[in-house]
């Protein structure tokens, strides 16, 4: 055989080898975008705060071998997000009565993994054609997002949750605060685009966003339950976490005692079996709701 020939063969085998190499990738990449949902059944959160990061891991490796793979970086911004919130943030608040400075190292990871889903989800709507802005500025972002479609609501709606969430656990750290533009125009597009995507998601993120600020700021407690009972109208009420936020947020700080007990006690009386797609975010929505009962008496004045 001429060496020539052997030299083609060699290199159609070599071409070969890496097509199919790619499409095993792309294929794999696919299957792993699209899990995530088999964790939300289980009824274990230990085991799955266990298995995430190895998934995650997973999955960064194959966004190095597609970066162009717009569902792999979406599943990251998600996956980043849901862990650090149930996992990590919710360590750090714990522990809060008993070890500050372990509670502040705890907070800081969280809020590194916020960021590292931000990070996902903004390589997320490059992908999706979304000329982002350098700045943080509102306007400049509410213009960059216009062209936005419902396609893009699952993307910004977990790239604006794990920015606030960062936000959230950087108060200290003032450039991050400054991008609150930017992320408030990302989620109000959301809202705008798909007000009942994943039925009431956005609602959910409105009910502790708004909890948290003023009627001056556009938030206060009128607007969350507003958004309170469209979350628990779109839901058909399977999800225990807005009430748990409106509990947090609005009946602590209006110091309603009475309401805030007959909330979390709904909450912790729930069947979670009654609604299995659920269930691991209801069981950890208990698990909060249990501590914060436990603290009543440091919550309230009487």
């Amino acid at each position: 055989m001429p060496r020539s020939t052997k030299n083609a063969l060699a290199l159609a085998a070599l071409l070969c080898a890496g097509c199919l190499r790619s499409i095993a990738v792309g294929s794999l990449a696919d299957a792993m975008s699209g899990s995530g949902d088999g964790y939300a059944t289980d009824d274990d959160p230990e085991l799955v705060r266990a298995a995430a990061p190895f998934g995650l891991k997973t999955m960064e490796q194959l966004a190095v071998e597609k970066p162009e793979h717009r569902g792999l970086q979406l599943a990251l911004a998600r996956g980043f997000t849901e862990y650090a919130y149930a996992f990590v943030q919710q360590d750090a608040d714990m522990l809060e009565e008993t070890d500050v400075a372990r509670a502040r190292e705890v907070r800081l990871r969280a809020k590194k993994l916020f960021l590292r889903g931000r990070d996902h989800g903004l390589r997320a709507l490059r992908l999706a054609g979304v000329a982002l802005p350098d700045g943080t500025d509102g306007k400049t972002w509410q213009a960059a997002l216009a062209g936005c479609t419902r396609d893009d609501v699952a993307i910004l709606y977990w790239t604006a949750a794990a920015w606030t969430l960062a936000i959230a656990d950087g108060k200290d750290d003032m450039k991050l605060v400054g991008a609150l533009p930017a992320v408030e125009a990302m989620m109000a597009r959301a809202l705008a685009l798909d007000e009942t995507w994943n039925e009431g998601a956005i609602h959910e993120f409105y009910v502790a966003y708004d909890g948290a600020r003023s009627a001056q700021e556009g938030g206060g407690p009128d607007a969350a339950r507003k958004h309170l009972d469209r979350a628990r109208s779109l839901d058909g009420g399977k999800r225990l976490g807005p009430l748990v936020s409106f509990a947090e947020s609005v009946l602590v700080a209006s110091q309603d005692k009475a309401a805030f007990t007959k909330m979390l006690d709904e909450v912790v009386a729930f069947d979670v079996d009654r609604f299995p797609s659920e269930r691991l975010a209801n069981v950890i929505a208990q698990r909060r709701a249990r501590w914060l009962l436990a603290r009543t008496n440091d919550l309230f004045a009487q």
